[in-house]
């Protein structure tokens, strides 16, 4: 099938080669002309596991094109896909200026074929309609039949032959390449059967596992429900996501206190089935691009039809205390920050991504600052790319054993694979003082005071 995906960050990027991979011709297009030229070049703007090797394959397949011209998409398409960013705003509420502009710029571009529009971004629940309105709205502007505003004779809106689909995403950054090919479910809303039955096709290899890591595997479910409650779907997984870390935040800080260890804790009850060990990794709580917002996107739209969330905004409440933990923790080791160096284990808000859009460490890094500390900081994406942006109180430093050089103490950050396997015994002896942080319980602690570390988790 030919497939236009509109916008190429984590969520378009990933599809659209994706698609391509599994056999449609795909072109992804961006307004972004370096960004473009980049990627045609079959370099990925993202870090983001096996995402280059599909891209350069699919390239080299000639099923995956890059562009920026909007038209020779639409053009292109049976199957268009909007994949623009919804940033949080100052007041909770989604930032859906992209998708306003994107869904006018289609229909500015439509010219007849019936086509299926497709909602990925991540838009605030009722969204199905309104883009299809604007999407009119494009049209109308373009053959000059829009209404004046003010009053006027209203001329008949142009009769295109399309329809819009709520199609959420549910990729996880550092493994959605992954998800793609081995998703736990499909979610499709409209109200359109042919729509609905385009897609199907579209996702069929998927559905069938054919390109899963278990091929074996049973099929995976497809949900179709109408517009609103796909879009309420995204919302209420990732708000639930969010809310059970930070339950287990809550019970790894009654653990502190108690003498009880969260990790033997967070076991016990996962193994109950009704709730499962998935997110239940008591640390510095959550952060990246999409939990903080749609968590406040789902608070702001039950505000805006006289619903307090009690719930999700205790969530939210936990979460930003979380972030204080390490400092507190080092307080209580170090006693003054004033003039001591602490060296951070990973910036990343998680591993396998070079993202820090809302990372704990940002506001950790913040913190010790303003308290007076030095800030290093090693992070096997960061100190390699040179990003720099919002770290300009930090030494990033390029290698582990630079980093705890005269560190009065050490905190693990991000859970990279590549911090199980430090000599730490090695970089102990540069230290000032043997005292390691263990902001996600996710080092060996026995292993560690075994070498001569200090050795302090969370909730343990």
């Amino acid at each position: 099938m030919r497939v236009c995906v509109i916008g190429t960050g984590y969520v378009g990027l990933v599809t659209g080669a994706c698609l391509a991979h599994i056999g449609h011709e795909v072109i992804c297009v961006d307004n972004n002309e370096a960004k473009v030229k980049l990627m045609q070049s079959g370099q990925s703007p993202i870090f983001e596991p096996g995402l280059s090797e599909i891209m350069q394959a699919a390239i080299s397949s000639d099923r995956l094109k890059f562009s920026s011209d909007l038209a020779a998409g639409v053009e292109h398409g049976q199957i268009l896909f909007i994949a623009v960013g919804t940033p949080a705003m100052p007041n909770g509420d989604s930032d859906t200026r992209y998708v306003e502009a994107v869904a006018r710029g289609i229909g500015g571009c439509l010219k007849g074929g019936y086509k299926v529009i497709v909602n990925k971004s991540t838009v605030p629940i009722g969204s199905g309609d309104w883009v299809r309105m604007l999407i009119l709205d494009g049209v109308a502007e373009r053959e000059g039949t829009a209404v004046p505003v003010g009053g006027g004779v209203a001329t008949r809106l142009p009769d295109h032959d399309f329809d819009v689909i709520s199609n959420p995403e549910f990729l996880r950054e550092g493994s959605a390449v992954f998800d793609t090919f081995n998703p736990d479910r499909i979610v499709l809303g409209g109200n359109s059967e042919k729509a609905i039955g385009l897609m199907k096709e579209l996702y069929a290899p998927i559905v069938s596992r054919e390109f899963a890591q278990d091929k074996s595997a049973a099929s995976v479910p497809v949900v179709t429900t109408d517009l609103s409650s796909a879009e309420m779907i995204k919302y209420a997984a990732n708000a639930f996501l969010a809310t059970k870390i930070s339950f287990i935040n809550e019970v790894a800080n009654i653990c502190d206190r108690v003498g009880a260890d969260v990790t033997q804790v967070a076991k016990g009850i996962g193994l109950d089935s009704r709730i499962g060990s998935k997110f239940l990794n008591a640390g510095l709580g959550w952060g990246g691009s999409c939990f903080p917002k749609d968590v406040s996107a789902l608070i702001h739209t039950a505000d805006d039809y006289g619903y307090e969330t009690q719930l999700l905004k205790a969530a939210v409440s936990v979460n930003e205390r979380q972030r204080t933990v390490v400092v507190e923790k080092l307080q209580q080791v170090l006693k003054i920050l004033k003039g001591k160096t602490v060296g951070l284990l990973g910036l990343t808000f998680k591993p396998d991504t070079d993202d820090l859009r809302d990372a704990p460490s940002l506001v950790m890094i913040e913190n010790l600052t303003r308290l007076g500390a030095k800030v290093k900081a090693y992070d096997p994406i960061i100190s390699q790319t040179g990003m720099r942006h919002g770290l300009s109180d930090v030494l990033v430093e390029t290698d582990p054993q630079r980093l705890a050089d005269n560190c009065d103490a050490l905190v693990i950050v991000t859970e990279w694979d590549e911090f199980l396997k430090l000599d730490y015994a090695k970089m102990m002896k540069n230290m000032i003082s043997p005292i390691i942080i263990d902001g996600r319980n996710f080092l060996d602690q026995k292993a560690l005071e075994e070498a001569g570390f200090r050795y302090v988790g969370v909730g343990r």
